[in-house]
């Protein structure tokens, strides 16, 4: 039998993470989120809108063919890691194209396993069938639960610079689209920039072009999305001692 991509299950952003024994987390990495679907015809990877992706990952679809199942379908994140091990999105795009090698694959669900559908049973069971699928090395790896109630552990993922945990029920089923069964819940950075210019598309928010105050090297940009008075405010110098024309305070840095 053929097996087709099923559109992800997407968390829900909250301010916090959820308490109570009810809810497992993990890591939210910072990748792209795709789909391994195996089957009889081979190994095919999607991106999250369901684009055929497996020409860009040729090494993961390899490592897929050698997982110990004759059909599965596997939701998780394609991410590349920095020198300190964590996801690192800005190299993400130049592994796909020049460093196979660097890619890895996080499993952090299983829906679909030798010819069996198991988006009825519940999360933890999924889970547990899929660690046990995953070997302990490769490209291929396991997006393990971490110990602990939520406050604690969101405080160190925040302080080790993670971009936050996705909270999930451990009784729920997996269902296509948003879902408040998955909340995903993100970490900040507060960090002062100098503003180089505005650029604005038509429809979209207006997003600015930021460098490091006292250099003005170019670090990136972010989307204003403030109303129209803080966008007023935010236009005139705050006295920074870069000497630059305009300070900004950026808050909330992550891109998704």
């Amino acid at each position: 039998m053929r097996l087709k991509f099923v559109p992800p299950l997407m968390p829900t952003l909250v301010e916090k993470p959820p308490e109570g024994d009810g809810w497992t987390h993990e890591i939210k990495f910072d990748g792209y989120r795709s789909q391994i679907v195996r089957d009889a015809e081979g190994v095919r990877l999607f991106t999250r809108r369901g684009l055929d992706w497996t020409s860009k990952y040729r090494d993961l679809a390899k490592a897929a063919g050698d997982l110990e199942v004759e059909s599965a379908i596997i939701d998780g994140e394609v991410i590349v890691t920095n020198e300190a091990g964590l996801s690192d999105f800005k190299a993400l795009r130049k592994a796909i194209t020049s460093r196979q090698h660097d890619l890895y694959f996080v499993a952090f669900d299983l829906l679909h396993l030798n010819g069996h559908d198991l988006r009825d049973m519940p999360l933890e069971d999924r889970r547990e069938i899929l660690q046990a699928m995953i070997p302990a090395t490769g490209r291929i790896q396991f997006s393990q639960a971490l110990p602990g109630d939520a406050k604690a552990i969101f405080a160190l993922v925040d302080q080790a610079g993670l971009e936050g945990i996705v909270s999930k029920r451990k009784d729920s089923k997996y269902r296509s689209g948003n879902s408040t069964a998955w909340l995903k819940t993100k970490a900040y950075r507060i960090d002062e920039y100098e503003l180089l210019g505005v650029e604005r598309e038509a429809g979209k928010p207006a997003f600015a072009l930021l460098a490091e105050c006292g250099t003005r090297r170019y670090v990136g940009s972010a989307f204003i999305t403030l109303n129209r008075e803080m966008r007023k405010r935010a236009l005139f110098c705050t006295g920074c001692d870069c000497g630059g024309p305009v300070r900004l305070e950026i808050h909330k840095l992550p891109r998704k």
